[in-house]
């Protein structure tokens, strides 16, 4: 399989994280997808929490009417996510799971049991226009369920994979890329579009962007930290060379 060009999303949550931490206006999250968007980003990521602890409803609102990027909205499966999502028609929902205590993302959406909620929210979302992705493990039955729910789209969470890579543990990160490998292929079999994200780095991005069934990589964390030291259109660019090198890596 060639690989087709790669996205990136940049997720501008965390931006959100640094205002709110002293309270006002600064830093504004949205000048920071506008900024982002210079440096080559493809689109936006932006999660809506239920405690509204770094992205608020009226960033939302202001993403939507002013950046020409495409906005992938983050949410939990939620009447009140739902309402909002379907008001303001966003180009993707992706859904993911949530809870108020954790600090970030913890891992998959559970598809499988969470069938009987979920579907009539995915159907509620592809009414309204809105592209529908689900952040899941990545495992070739979790594929099965997604093609199932008649989501177009999974992201698959590669937060494991990057905690080995991080730990420098060689052996698990390797079965954890495998996982990815073998979800990817088997989604892609299934006529899904496969996004990947979570915990990637400049270290960690290349083997992932290699596989061909990718076709856009959401990442917030690692450029934002980085924008502290060599600023923000730097650290999008940083990143996007990175993924290029492993993209062109698939193709050597």
């Amino acid at each position: 399989m060639s690989a087709s060009p790669l996205r990136l999303g940049v997720n501008i949550d965390h931006v959100a994280t640094l205002r709110n931490a002293r309270g006002g206006r600064l830093p504004d999250p949205v000048r920071a997808a506008h900024a982002a968007i210079a440096a080559g980003a493809d689109g936006i990521t932006a999660h809506l929490r239920e405690d509204r602890r770094h992205i608020r409803d009226d960033d939302v609102v202001r993403l939507m009417r002013e950046i020409d990027r495409p906005l992938n909205f983050e949410m939990a499966a939620t009447e009140e996510m739902l309402a909002i999502a379907t008001r303001l028609r966003p180009h993707a929902a992706c859904l993911v799971p949530e809870k108020r205590e954790e600090r970030t993302t913890e891992g998959g959406l559970d598809i499988v049991t969470g069938r009987e909620q979920l579907a009539p929210a995915i159907a509620r979302l592809n009414a309204a226009g809105i592209r529908v992705s689900l952040f899941v493990e990545p495992e070739v039955h979790v594929m099965d369920a997604a093609r199932a729910l008649a989501a177009p789209v999974v992201e698959l969470h590669t937060g494991t994979y990057c905690d080995a890579v991080l730990a420098g543990d060689a052996a698990r990160a390797a079965r954890e890329l495998a996982r990815i490998v073998r979800a990817a292929r088997h989604g892609t079999a299934l006529g899904l579009e496969i996004h990947a994200g979570h915990g990637l780095t400049v270290e960690s991005v290349g083997p992932v962007a290699a596989l061909p069934e990718i076709r856009e990589l959401n990442i917030g964390h690692a450029i934002v930290g980085e924008a502290v030291f060599v600023g923000l259109a730097a650290a999008v660019r940083g990143m996007r060379d990175a993924m290029e090198a492993g993209r062109r890596g698939a193709g050597a």
